[in-house]
């Protein structure tokens, strides 16, 4: 590290990375330094925007003196490989949600970070947004007493969005449980405070051109007796964003007028391969929206014994004895709460809230989301499956 600056290499440069990229670009803290993409087109735009080293594999990456960080954001399947091999060049890791497929990979990751030396974390994802960590920060002081129940419940378009093969291959990692209960489940345990004890839940599907499970409901019981319900539909019918202000699952602005825009667009071309390529970085991806609010992850409501807290995208909405509204005010540069998490643990030595048993433990609940839908049973996690 130079400059108190954190060099990051980006290894895979498809949608997730570009839902990132303008955290490197405006957070003064961190610079992109390097990338790997097997697209010679997504490494010929790397350099001209970043002016940085562009490598066709995450070996060459991992292998460059100047990284600090790794950022891994290619496909679920690939982070076991990616993660260790960073971890083993004495990189620190930063690696998207879910952390893997299975515990087992998970548990390999934590091991060559700590055999390393280095630092693992899991994200970005939504237990980061800053409206979560403020009402998890005021449910913390107890001034609203003990919290009792959450109710989170996002409804989407996100099977209808392009999609590779294995995105809708649940066996891959596909469908909504891996990608989107990632993040549900985040801001549960965020806001809990509590390890995950026991899931009971269905899985659904009921279109049978998107074979993978598109739809969940699941009852999550916390070990310090919290309750939270989670219900996420990405069928694209009713859109929550609805209940946010139309404030959109980034921050950005959203009409109502562009309702069933997914389905559209995907059912008028003919080519999804093409559509998934145009949304990849260096392929002509949209421009960054306008941000009006902070990211969220749909409608969220906690309920303490003497309020009802909700966040939304722009302020603490506090249901009590009387209303109370907490503005948030808009973050310096997009998804600071990542940087801050990474700066705190690789700069300043601080544990991590979402280190890699943590990102262990949100794979094991949504795991039994899965199983406890295919046995139809409670699923017990005595130590909220970070065991290491």
């Amino acid at each position: 590290m130079t400059d108190r600056i954190l060099r990051f290499g980006v290894i895979g440069l498809s949608r997730g990375f570009v839902l990132t990229r303008p955290m490197f670009l405006k957070d003064p803290r961190v610079r992109l330094v390097a990338a790997a993409d097997p697209r010679p087109e997504a490494r010929a735009a790397f350099e001209a925007e970043f002016a940085g080293r562009a490598y066709e594999t995450a070996a060459d990456l991992c292998a460059d003196p100047e990284v600090d960080v790794v950022y891994v954001a290619s496909p679920h399947g690939l982070h076991v490989d990616h993660a260790t091999a960073a971890a083993r060049a004495g990189k620190h890791v930063l690696v998207e949600k879910p952390m893997a497929l299975t515990l087992a990979d998970c548990r390999t990751m934590r091991a060559a970070a700590a055999q390393a030396g280095v630092r693992l974390l899991v994200g970005p994802s939504h237990g980061y947004d800053a409206p979560v960590v403020r009402a998890a920060e005021l449910i913390r002081t107890g001034r609203f007493g003990a919290l009792r129940m959450l109710t989170l419940m996002n409804f989407t378009d996100f099977m209808y969005r392009p999609r590779r093969p294995e995105e809708l291959d649940p066996a891959a990692g596909g469908g909504v449980v891996f990608s989107q209960a990632a993040h549900q489940v985040d801001v549960a345990r965020r806001l809990a405070g509590a390890p995950v004890a026991k899931v009971r839940a269905q899985a659904l599907g009921w279109d049978p051109e998107r074979r993978a499970e598109g739809a969940y409901q699941a009852l999550l019981t916390f070990a310090n007796g919290v309750s939270a319900s989670l219900v996420y539909s990405g069928y694209g019918r009713f859109d929550t964003d609805a209940l946010v202000g139309w404030v959109g699952e980034l921050g950005q602005r959203r009409s109502p007028d562009d309702y069933g825009a997914a389905r559209r667009r995907l059912t008028g071309s003919g080519d999804e391969a093409e559509l998934k390529r145009l949304r990849a970085y260096g392929s002509g991806a949209a421009a960054e929206p306008e941000r009006v609010g902070h990211e969220h992850f749909g409608f969220v409501l906690a309920s303490c014994e003497g309020a009802d807290l909700r966040p939304t995208a722009t302020a603490i909405e506090v249901y009590g004895d009387a209303r109370e509204v907490i503005d948030l005010p808009p973050a310096e540069a997009p998804r600071q709460g990542v940087v801050d998490e990474v700066w705190a643990a690789v700069v300043e030595g601080r544990p991590a809230t979402h280190d890699g048993a943590w990102g262990q433990a949100n794979l094991a609940a949504c795991l039994a989301i899965l199983e406890s839908s295919r046995e139809g049973r409670d699923v017990l996690l005595p130590h909220g499956g970070d065991e290491p």
